[in-house]
């Protein structure tokens, strides 16, 4: 079994949440947000659930905190909603900036360190209104999100990331329409794609002026390959590996989009967008890779670009129906690493998998999960091994919690949430990695 003294001296272990999955948007004087109106039209979400009380984190967060404490970890991955920020948008919200104070010094209270996101995704329903991510005003809108709330943490987070998932927030949800706000249009989803960079780098040019260090973004990845050697099979994986996993490390790194993108999207893109390149091209101090699963693909000539479909892998699925597919990870730290960023630092911001976990006798076991998340742990220590610089790994998630279109059906937490009494309890992945992570002493810990 893998211990803390596998990695490196200083490699940060870490848990991950998101505020819309566990605070509760009914509190705290938290606007609307475009995902409690998705949820809240019949068909999108499982039983129609949203986030509104989640695992009422926002009067829990103490005792949540002291469960990542007591798993030895040493930082904890937030986000900051923008909606209890900001209810309109633009205007602060006193009681929702005092509740991040508050949460951060906890984190350091307990030696945890802080690792913020800027938007897991609430955006608020007034900017939703205007056109959300299909409109260029709403980058800038993020910039002054990113400027307010920096003002009153920035002092204290260990690192600022400024959008989780980018892809999530404009594929999935603008041309695919299962994510809020739940529109399957093809121009939509080329300005989202294109504006959420640009506000991630607005808000990077921003942070930068106020002397803001160790910003970052968090991208997901899904490891693509093709369902057969058929040449036009071959070609669906290179082209669903441009619009997941290339789109946004090059607009980043590179200033360019792909061109197998470009092919689809370019007649719908904003125009002169070229010009925003330099401003989405700004200098990270850090990476984050959130990385689950593996898809097959194949040609599929019937649909329309990007012509292809989903072929079901042969590899053990989580609850989610994804294939456990450690080497993934490996990968694409390693193709980051190479391709892409060289030494910059990496984190493992997202990894984890949901399971349909039963509270039996006040106990939870989920060996399931414990073999997920030490087998990715292997990989992720076989790619420091192989030149990536991984600085961090931050398992998703420390709770159960609202999963989005799929409601509190899915599981992915270490620790077991009843969302009737709100109970918390420990499951055995959680016991399994505090022994892992324990300092105390060695011997027992590996």
């Amino acid at each position: 079994m893998l211990s803390r003294f596998d990695f490196p001296e200083g490699f940060i272990f870490g848990a991950a949440t998101a505020a819309y999955q566990i605070e509760g948007s009914a509190f705290g004087g938290c606007g609307s947000s475009h995902w409690d109106t998705y949820s809240a039209t019949p068909g999108n979400v499982v039983r129609g659930e949203s986030g509104a009380r989640a695992c009422d984190h926002y009067h829990q967060w103490p005792a949540d905190l002291d469960l990542l404490q007591a798993a030895n970890l040493d930082g904890y991955r937030f986000s900051t909603s923008w909606a209890r920020v900001m209810p309109d948008g633009v205007s602060i919200n006193p009681e929702g900036v005092d509740f991040y104070d508050r949460l951060v010094d906890g984190m350091l209270a307990r030696g945890l360190k802080p690792f913020q996101t800027l938007y897991h995704w609430e955006m608020p329903s007034a900017l939703a209104d205007k056109g959300g991510w299909t409109n260029r005003d709403t980058c800038h809108r993020f910039a002054d999100f990113s400027e307010a709330i920096t003002r009153r943490l920035g002092d204290r987070v260990a690192s600022i990331a400024t959008i989780n998932e980018p892809w999530c927030v404009a594929w999935l949800s603008h041309f695919m329409g299962i994510h809020a706000p739940g529109l399957r249009d093809i121009r939509a989803a080329a300005r989202a794609m294109h504006h959420i960079l640009l506000a991630h780098g607005l808000a990077v040019e921003r942070l930068r002026g106020m002397g803001q260090p160790n910003l970052g973004i968090v991208l997901n990845f899904d490891y693509a390959q093709p369902a057969s050697d058929r040449p036009e099979d071959v070609q669906a994986a290179a082209r669903w590996d441009g619009i997941f996993n290339r789109w946004f490390i090059e607009a980043i790194t590179r200033q360019t989009y792909p061109e197998i993108v470009l092919e689809g999207l370019s007649p719908h893109m904003p125009a002169n967008w070229q010009d925003d390149m330099a401003t989405i091209g700004q200098k990270l101090d850090w990476l984050g890779i959130n990385y689950y699963t593996r898809h097959l693909h194949a040609h599929d000539a019937t649909q329309p670009w990007p012509h292809l479909r989903d072929v079901p892998g042969d590899r053990p699925k989580t609850q989610m129906g994804w294939e456990i597919y450690p080497e993934g990870l490996h990968h694409f730290l390693t193709r980051m690493a190479k391709d892409y960023v060289g030494d910059l630092p990496l984190h493992v911001t997202e990894n984890g998998m949901a399971n349909a976990d039963l509270l039996e006798d006040g106990r939870v076991s989920d060996q399931v999960r414990e073999d997920f998340l030490f087998s990715h742990l292997a990989a992720t220590k076989q790619a420091i091994a192989d030149g990536a610089n991984v600085q961090g790994f931050f398992y998703w998630s420390l709770l159960d919690n609202y999963e989005w279109a799929e409601g509190y059906d899915k599981r992915f937490g270490l620790v077991h949430v009843d969302y009737d009494t709100l109970v918390r309890t420990p499951k055995s992945s959680y016991h399994a990695l505090a022994r892992a992570l324990a300092r105390n002493d060695q011997g027992t810990a590996r």
